[in-house]
């Protein structure tokens, strides 16, 4: 039995997109939905048995109307609920070593006016086990249009073709082949280090010129396994000469999904993500997947 997706719901705007979003990403995986709703008591606080069952009848009528909503506009959806009483950070990373892919609104019901990012949306994009797709506020489902063998948008992928990252270009690739979309493939490059020092303080064009023709090169050379794996995939490769994470946000503006990658073991004491996936994180207009990956 093929894994289900999971997703995490907290009453919140942003994780009923989210649980939309998971809803449409499991019928074209094939497979079921499982919602999760955390509701711990509070930090010190004694929860004696009754307030404790109140607690656990709000979270099931919030995932009872979840399903009732999602059904009714996803009838061939098959959905999985689950409770649990551990704070929903921990509740769901635990959850995910079961799921294919975890699902999270970027934040949720807890924060400040303004928050662009939660807590739990930092610790899950530093920690998860399996791949992880945060939907942020105001985003619509993955797309609003049925696939087509024609394609019907765009899924952008940031790739460093001097460190590939196997798990994370198999992500990306079967997420366009999944929706007949387009891939873009984005390498962030700078100029060598060599070449810009205090003595140097022109770069001629004839050189910039020659390093992004090898940058080029060398993209497509390590993209090639998935293009034969993925022929059905159109993949257009792009090299900028830009920060990787501004590289990312200018190429994903208008995209159904932006992926990076995170090696796993990586991640900083504090259980944040990298600093490239924290800014592409609190900056995206658009669903983002982080996939975990070897060194």
């Amino acid at each position: 039995m093929r894994p289900p997706v999971l997703a995490g719901i907290d009453g919140s705007e942003c994780a009923a997109g989210a649980a939309d979003w998971a809803a449409q990403e499991a019928l074209l995986r094939g497979v079921a939905l499982r919602l999760l709703h955390a509701s711990p008591p509070l930090p010190g606080a004694t929860v004696p048995g009754a307030a404790l069952d109140r607690l656990q009848h709000v979270g099931a009528a919030l995932l009872q109307r979840t399903v009732a909503d999602l059904t009714d506009r996803h009838p061939d959806l098959r959905v999985e609920c689950a409770q649990a009483d551990d704070a929903p950070a921990v509740a769901l990373l635990a959850a995910a070593h079961d799921a294919g892919l975890l699902v999270v609104g970027t934040r949720g019901t807890g924060g400040f006016a303004g928050l662009a990012v939660g807590s739990v949306a930092l610790r899950t994009a530093a920690a998860a086990p399996c791949p992880t797709v945060f939907v942020p506020a105001r985003t619509g489902p993955f797309t609003d249009r049925a696939p087509t063998a024609h394609g019907t948008g765009q899924v952008v992928l940031g790739f460093d073709a001097h460190r590939p990252a196997g798990e994370v270009a198999d992500f990306a690739f079967s997420a366009a082949g999944a929706r007949a979309a387009r891939l873009r493939v984005v390498q962030a490059w700078a100029l060598p280090a060599e070449s810009v020092s205090s003595r140097t303080l022109v770069v001629t064009e004839e050189d910039r010129a020659t390093w992004e023709d090898q940058e080029v090169l060398g993209l497509a050379d390590a993209l090639r396994p998935w293009q034969e794996k993925y022929p059905q995939v159109t993949a257009d490769a792009d090299v900028m000469l830009l920060h990787p994470a501004e590289a990312l946000l200018n190429a994903s503006r208008g995209a159904d999904l932006l992926v990076v990658g995170r090696r796993t073991g990586s991640g900083p004491a504090e259980g944040r993500p990298g600093p490239v996936t924290h800014a592409v994180l609190h900056h995206t207009r658009c669903p983002l997947a982080v996939v975990p990956h070897g060194a």
